[in-house]
């Protein structure tokens, strides 16, 4: 009787068993030092190459390659994928143990993580050079091993490559180069003869102290064109084996590509990414990615905080203000009324991956903002969400609690936005802040990401509804990415497995709703473009009218710029990045609410000297409290110790005030009591030339 064939998926399950041997002994053997690390290593990269090529070919089965049918195939399947993660996971702490030493330990143990991931589509480019070369280049190709981390050669340029990003290295034609480190992505470490380092591409060097006459390079270039070509046609095959040698047209890199990696690598010299490492690693799902709007907060300054967009704006011709005006009757701001200015409210999401192990998650939470499809149009605000470890994968917003609810929680949101694109939307970002448990590295990662487009195709506005957004993997600029690969957005046969699936899929929840009238007056005095929270509107339409006072009023002319005395201006847009100071105002200005009449509420003069009372004892004094510790998101410890600071500081002035009965007067500034950091001419002073946006 012939033996029974074995199917796809039992081959697979097969390697699988036969690799963690292998790492097994592997293992062993480093434990009990035997043999040299050189050999170690080598074995290691072979078992990395191997596990992943398994990877590789099990995502691509399906049950339809199967000889005869399979019980439980998707979950066996997902099963083999899971244990193959494991032992890559393995593989990469063990290969940065045994990674050979170079210029800096760090950077050579993140560059051995990337030349792993590298090294097979390396390998596939050589192939199809190989091509062009005959049978024999072929079989040298094949007994050829992964380029030497650290084997020095001299190499000749064959044509000028400026310099993109800091750390390149800008070389000229026919200058002789020394390689300090190869990378199979394609980018080496390099030094001239005039000690400067730096990377170049590999296609621009020539192996040798000459260059060739100008037939050979154009020959060079022909052929490299060609492996263009052919590399094209590959990503168009399969988008999982992409060329790390392009980068794509609106210029973010996604962490799978070669480039992007040596990114991280790059970075790596200077300081550690724990980020790339993780992805490099395949610790985290493969559609996360670092976050995209963190690094615009992070990188772009003040461009994208609230705190820049509550500034005035100045018209085109720089000589007045293009958003704010006064109503010359009642002395009010005068209202303004833009393309779009919705009110909605994060509800939850459902079924969104962990990050893998190793990893201690400090925030999980949502960053928003105004999106066309290609930029960014508001300021990026943040809501942190609620986690239930019983419910890991669901995330939740505004829960009901006693008291007021802290702003960073809260989902109740508003956006006003004047674009008049037909694209606009609202962009939501998930993700998280962790910390590594063996290193302590902190990073940011994006869960994924949703959108709601704000208007349908015919550009009336959305109906006001709950919304149930789909999360994609990814950055915002890729297209139909995962958030899992184990998840995926096929089409089932069966309607009960398109429901199984269908709850599968991570979603966001969002409620767009109406305001009350109130709020609506509110909103309309705001700066055109705005997203932030719906229990502050009362709080920033004040801050707007002791704005338009100051500018519109006091100001001797229209053409004075110079510094105004007002610490309220100067400082309360800092509120707008420190939530717990902004929460402090609001509780403050809820007090004072509550004893005052209702004509006292209709009379704005008295609610702007009020508000002036309030903001200086209570934020005012705290933004200059030496005991306050700088604000570091998601830092439990920092977190914890600006709240104890915050309410004992608060509880003294109350007792301060109720002994003076005054508020917010200059007395608690000289009080031996309290102690304040030197005064700066900057906190008491509004400067328009350099706030106005």
């Amino acid at each position: 009787m012939p033996p029974k064939r074995k199917g796809p998926l039992q081959l697979v399950q097969r390697e699988v068993d036969e690799t963690k041997k292998q790492v097994d002994s592997l293992v062993k053997d480093v434990l009990s030092q035997g043999g040299s690390t050189e050999e170690a290593f080598r074995r290691c990269q072979e078992l990395q190459m191997s596990a992943e090529e398994t990877l590789r070919t099990l995502k691509k089965l399906t049950k339809a390659d199967e000889l005869a049918p399979v019980g439980n195939y998707d979950q066996r399947k997902q099963e083999e994928e899971r244990r193959l993660q494991n032992i890559l996971e393995r593989l990469n702490t063990l290969s940065l143990e045994l990674s050979p030493p170079g210029p800096s330990t760090v950077a050579g143990s993140i560059v051995t993580v990337m030349m792993k991931m590298q090294y097979d589509d390396d390998d596939d480019d050589d192939d199809a050079d190989a091509d062009n070369d005959g049978d024999e280049d072929k079989d040298e190709r094949r007994a050829v091993k992964p380029p030497s981390m650290s084997d020095p050669r001299i190499y000749t340029v064959l044509s000028d490559f400026k310099g993109e990003q800091e750390g390149d290295l800008s070389v000229q034609r026919g200058e002789v180069l020394r390689i300090i480190r190869r990378t199979a992505d394609g980018w080496w470490l390099a030094q001239d003869t005039k000690g400067n380092r730096g990377v170049v591409p590999k296609t621009y060097l020539k192996l040798g102290s000459g260059v060739d006459d100008e037939d050979d390079d154009n020959e060079n270039e022909e052929e490299d064109d060609g492996d263009d070509e052919k590399d094209d046609d590959d990503e168009n095959e399969e988008e999982e084996e992409e060329d790390g040698e392009e980068l794509t047209d609106d210029g973010d890199k996604p962490s799978g590509t070669s480039h992007s990696n040596w990114s991280t690598v790059r970075k790596a010299l200077t300081e550690i990414d724990a980020t790339d490492v993780l992805s490099a690693m395949g610790a985290i799902p493969s559609g996360f990615r670092p976050s995209t709007l963190n690094k615009l907060l992070v990188e772009e300054g003040v461009t994208y905080r609230g705190s820049h967009h509550i500034q005035p704006e100045l018209s085109q011709s720089q000589l007045s203000f293009k958003d704010l005006f006064l109503d010359p009757d009642t002395g009010r701001v005068r209202a303004r009324q833009v393309r779009t200015c919705v009110c909605f409210t994060l509800w939850s999401c459902r079924m969104i991956p962990t990050p893998g192990v190793g990893v201690q998650v400090l925030s999980r939470h949502i960053r928003l903002c105004a999106f066309d499809g290609t930029q960014v149009l508001s300021n990026i605000h943040t809501v942190r969400a609620t986690y239930n470890s019983k419910s890991p994968k669901t995330w939740s917003f505004s829960p009901r609690m006693t008291g007021i609810l802290p702003t960073l929680l809260d989902g109740d949101c508003f956006l006003r936005c004047n674009s008049a694109s037909p694209d606009l939307g609202i962009l939501f970002e998930l993700g998280v802040t962790f910390i590594r448990n063996s290193t302590g590295e902190r990073g940011d990662l994006s869960c994924g990401w949703a959108f709601l487009k704000l208007t349908d195709d015919t550009g009336n506005p959305v109906p006001n509804r709950t919304y149930e957004l789909p999360v994609n993997g990814g950055t915002p600029y890729e297209r139909d990415v995962a958030v899992e690969a184990s998840v995926t957005r096929g089409s089932p046969a069966g309607v009960f497995q398109q429901m199984l699936q269908a709850r599968r899929q991570p979603k966001l929840i969002v409620k767009l709703k109406s305001a009350n009238s109130r709020t609506r007056v509110q909103l309309s005095l705001l700066p055109d473009t705005l997203l932030h929270c719906l229990s502050c509107v009362h709080l920033l339409a004040l801050h707007r009218q002791l704005l338009a006072d100051t500018l519109l009023m006091d100001r001797p002319t229209m053409q004075n710029a110079d510094l105004i005395c007002s610490p309220i201006l100067s400082t309360f847009p800092v509120l707008l990045d420190q939530p717990d100071l902004l929460d402090v105002l609001r509780s403050a200005w809820l007090d004072a609410e509550t004893n005052m009449s209702r004509a006292q509420k209709r009379d704005l003069s008295f609610l702007k000297q009020e508000f002036a009372k309030v903001y200086m004892s209570s934020a005012y004094f705290l933004l200059h409290s030496p005991r306050l510790p700088c604000l570091r998101w998601a830092d439990p410890p920092s977190e914890e110790q600006r709240a104890r600071v915050i309410y004992a500081t608060l509880d003294s002035l109350k007792h301060t005030q109720h002994t003076t009965s005054q508020s917010g007067g200059p007395e608690v500034f000289v009080d031996p009591m309290h102690s304040h950091l030197a005064f700066d001419v900057t906190e008491l002073t509004f400067d328009l030339l350099h706030v106005a946006r």
